[in-house]
C-alpha cells in the first residue's frame, strides 16, 4: 500500500509540474509536494520579496528557511483534515487584518505597500486568505500535538542551569508601552463632497462613459486603478463585508449606488457571475481629514488625558472606551511584542520600538502619561493622535532566572514542544510522500526532507 501510495503521489508531482510549468515555466515551478499538496516556486518568491521588503538582508538562505517552514505547514494541514480540525472563518478575516495591519506599518504606508505588490489590498487579502486560513490550521494541528506539554518551575530552573554561568544571554533594556490611538472622524457634512464626487462618477457611467476609464483616472485605490478598478473574481469570504453585499446582490453588468466602508466611498459594477464567485470592478474615493475634525479629535484626547491623570479613569478603561487600535484596545492598550507573536509578551526591546514612539516614551517615568501626540497612521498616512502609557522599564542586565523567569519558562516549553513535534514529524515522514527539488540539495533545513526523498525513490 505504501508503494502504490508513493507512486501515485510520484505521478501527481509530475502532472502537477508540467502543468505549472506550462502556465508559467519561470514562476510557477512546482518546488515540493507533500502527499496530495503541491508547493510553488512563486508562493516562495512571494515570501521572499516580503521578507526583503521589510528591511532584511538579501540571502537566498532564507528561501531555505520559508520552504522548510511551508513543508511543515502542508504536513500538519493533512493530519488536521484526518482529525477534522477546522477554523472559524471569523478567525481568518482576524489573522488577515492583524497580517495586513503589520505589513502595512512595515513597509510604511497602505499604499506603499501597494504599489509594491502592484494590486489593492483587498486583492493581496483575497490572495493571501488560503495560505492565511491553511496557517492557521496548522497551527491549530500543532497546539494539538503540544497540548500535554506543560512545563514545571523544576524543569525551567534546570533549563536554565543548563547555561554555562559565562554564557547567559546580555538581556537588554525592555518596555512595556500602552497606547491610546484617536483618529479623526468626519461628519457626515465633511464627507458629503467625497461622496458627491463619486455619484457624479456613477451618473457618468449610466450616461454611457466606460467604468474603466473613469476607474484609471479617479479611482484612489492605487492596486487596482491602474486595471480599470478590476479586481478579477472574488468570493463571498474575501472583502469587507459591506463590499461583499453589492458584489453578490448585483447581477452581472449591473452597478451599485455609492456605498461606504472603511477604505472610503466605492461604486462596484459586476462583470460576471460563475456560482459562488464574483469578478468585479471598482472605483474608490478616499475621504481625507478635514482641520476640523483634526481639532475636534485634539480636544477628545486632552479631555481623556485629563481623566485618566485626574484618576476618573484607569488607562486600561480609556483604550476599551475610545481607543481606534483594534489590536491593543482590549489589551488594557498595552502594545504587544510583534516580532514574537507566539508568546503574545508586552516586553519589547527598546531598539524595536517605533522610533516615534521611542522618541516619546525616552524622557517618560514609569507610571507616567503622555501628553496627547500628534502622529501619522502608517495604513492610511491620515494624522490622529495618541496617549502613551509607559508602565514598566527594565535596564540591560545578565540575564537571571529571577528576573527572566517568564523568557526562560518560554525557551524551556518551546524546546520541549520542539522536541514533540520532532518525533511527530519523523513518524509522519516515514508515512507521506514528500520530494523536494534538487534546486534545494543544498538547503541544510532541508536535509531531513532530502533523505525522506532518496528513501522514498
Amino acid at each position: 500500500m505504501k508503494r502504490i501510495l508513493s507512486i501515485a503521489s510520484l505521478f501527481l508531482c509530475l502532472f502537477l509540474n508540467v502543468k505549472a510549468q506550462n502556465k508559467n515555466p519561470n514562476l510557477d515551478k512546482v518546488v515540493a509536494v507533500v502527499g496530495n499538496s503541491i508547493i510553488l516556486l512563486s508562493d516562495l518568491n512571494q515570501q521572499y520579496a516580503i521578507y526583503l521588503n521589510q528591511g532584511n538582508p538579501a540571502d537566498t538562505r532564507a528561501k531555505c528557511y520559508f520552504l522548510q517552514q511551508m513543508l511543515i505547514q502542508k504536513l500538519l494541514k493533512q493530519q488536521a483534515e484526518i482529525d477534522s480540525i477546522v477554523v472559524e472563518e471569523s478567525q481568518v478575516d482576524d489573522e488577515l487584518d492583524r497580517k495586513m495591519r503589520y505589513q502595512v506599518q512595515r513597509m510604511g504606508g497602505q499604499e506603499r505597500l501597494e504599489q509594491f505588490l502592484q494590486k489593492s489590498l483587498l486583492q493581496y487579502k483575497d490572495e493571501m486568505r488560503p495560505d492565511v486560513k491553511e496557517g492557521l490550521i496548522a497551527q491549530k494541528m500543532q497546539a494539538k500535538i503540544t497540548e500535554n506539554a506543560s512545563i514545571t518551575p523544576l524543569e525551567v530552573k534546570k533549563y536554565f542551569d543548563s547555561y554555562p554561568k559565562d554564557s547567559l544571554p546580555d538581556i537588554g533594556a525592555e518596555v512595556e508601552v500602552g497606547e491610546i490611538v484617536l483618529q479623526p472622524k468626519l461628519t457626515k457634512a465633511e464627507k458629503q463632497k467625497y461622496y458627491d464626487k463619486l455619484e457624479a462618477l456613477r451618473l457618468r457611467v449610466k450616461s454611457g462613459e466606460d467604468f474603466g476609464f473613469l476607474a484609471k483616472t479617479y479611482s484612489e485605490d492605487p492596486g487596482s486603478a491602474s486595471e480599470g478598478g478590476d479586481y478579477g473574481f472574488i468570493d463571498r469570504q474575501t472583502m469587507v463585508k459591506e463590499f461583499t453585499a453589492w458584489a453578490f446582490k448585483l447581477k452581472a453588468g449591473e452597478m451599485s449606488p455609492v456605498f461606504e466602508t472603511e477604505y472610503g466611498y466605492h461604486i462596484v459594477q459586476v462583470i460576471e457571475r460563475r456560482g459562488e464567485q464574483a469578478h468585479v470592478r471598482h472605483i474608490l474615493i478616499r475621504p481625507q481629514n478635514t482641520p476640523q475634525s483634526l481639532d475636534r479629535t485634539k480636544l477628545k484626547a486632552d479631555s481623556i488625558y485629563q481623566d485618566i491623570i485626574g484618576k476618573k479613569l484607569p488607562f486600561a478603561t480609556a483604550a476599551s472606551l475610545y481607543s481606534d487600535n483594534k489590536d491593543t484596545q482590549y489589551n488594557g492598550g498595552m502594545m504587544l511584542y510583534a516580532d514574537n507573536q507566539t508568546a503574545r509578551t508586552t516586553f519589547m526591546p527598546v531598539e524595536k520600538l517605533d522610533p516615534a514612539v521611542f522618541v516619546v516614551i525616552d524622557t517618560m517615568k514609569v507610571g507616567s502619561i503622555s501628553q496627547p501626540i500628534k502622529f501619522s497612521d502608517p495604513q492610511s498616512g491620515k494624522e490622529g493622535y495618541k496617549i502613551f502609557f509607559l508602565k514598566s522599564k527594565i535596564p540591560p542586565h545578565k540575564a537571571s532566572l529571577e528576573q527572566d523567569y517568564p523568557k526562560f519558562k518560554e525557551q524551556a516549553e518551546a524546546e520541549k514542544k520542539s522536541k514533540i513535534i520532532s518525533e511527530w514529524f519523523e513518524k509522519r515522514r516515514e508515512t507521506t510522500y514528500i520530494k523536494v527539488d534538487s534546486e534545494f540539495a543544498t538547503c541544510d533545513e532541508l536535509k531531513m526532507w532530502l533523505t525522506k526523498d532518496k528513501d522514498s525513490k
